[in-house]
């Protein structure tokens, strides 16, 4: 019953942290863009980058986030190192997914350092966030739960006299 409940806490925890990181990308590159509009762009229009960057880290994080997700589980990493370090290796992954690998050279083709960077951050921010939700109590779902106490003694005067 707690790995259920675990399971819920981790999915929430990554939703969140995929939002952030979204909210991260997204103003990130939209930022000269909205400084040549003065500060005035249209607030649907946000709304709706906000929700494609969501969807779009929440997509290509997932598999790099869980396989970060099920070592620190099994491995009770509750560090909060750790997790900034593993969202900027899942941040970085995300980003060199998308570039072209010429096999030939050994070499990504056309890597904008600024886009790695935003990426990179946005990871770490991410991992931070999960961390704050679900990374600091890793592996807890697999200790025993407490013994309970047994009640106090009945005082002497409320036995039943034979």
């Amino acid at each position: 019953m707690a790995l259920i409940g675990r399971l819920f806490v981790v999915f929430f925890a990554f939703l969140m942290a995929c939002f952030v990181a979204g909210a991260i990308v997204v103003g990130a590159v939209l930022y000269p863009e909205i400084s040549d509009f003065g500060g005035q762009m249209d607030q649907s229009a946000i709304n709706i980058v906000l929700g494609f960057g969501f969807i779009f880290i929440s997509g290509f994080a997932l598999l790099p986030a869980l396989i970060v997700v099920l070592i620190t589980e099994a491995f009770y990493i509750r560090s909060v190192l750790a997790y900034a370090v593993g969202g900027a290796v899942v941040g970085a992954a995300c980003y060199l997914g998308l570039i072209p690998f010429d096999p030939d050279t050994m070499r990504f083709d056309g890597i904008v350092r600024r886009h790695l960077e935003i990426m990179t951050g946005a990871g770490i921010v991410a991992g931070l966030v999960y961390w704050l939700i679900a990374g600091r109590s890793a592996g807890a779902w697999r200790e025993p739960p407490r013994p309970l106490t047994p009640p106090p003694p009945l005082p002497s005067h409320s036995r039943p006299q034979p």
